[in-house]
């Protein structure tokens, strides 16, 4: 994981960021027609323009 930039978080890592259950994250990603920054294998890693999007939706 070297190579992507350190400001990426998958879906279980803003999970844990926002203190909200993985499942949550996931559905709200889905509603909100979110593209992931980067994709590595079957893991996809957002920016922090989607780390904002998805807390307001979470909350």
């Amino acid at each position: 994981m070297a190579d992507l930039k350190p400001e990426l978080f998958t879906a279980g890592n803003i999970a844990i960021e926002l203190g909200v259950p993985p499942a949550k994250v996931k559905r709200a990603i889905t509603e909100l027609g979110l593209q992931p920054d980067a994709k590595k294998g079957a893991c996809s890693y957002y920016g922090k323009s989607a780390l904002a999007k998805i807390k307001a939706a979470v909350k």
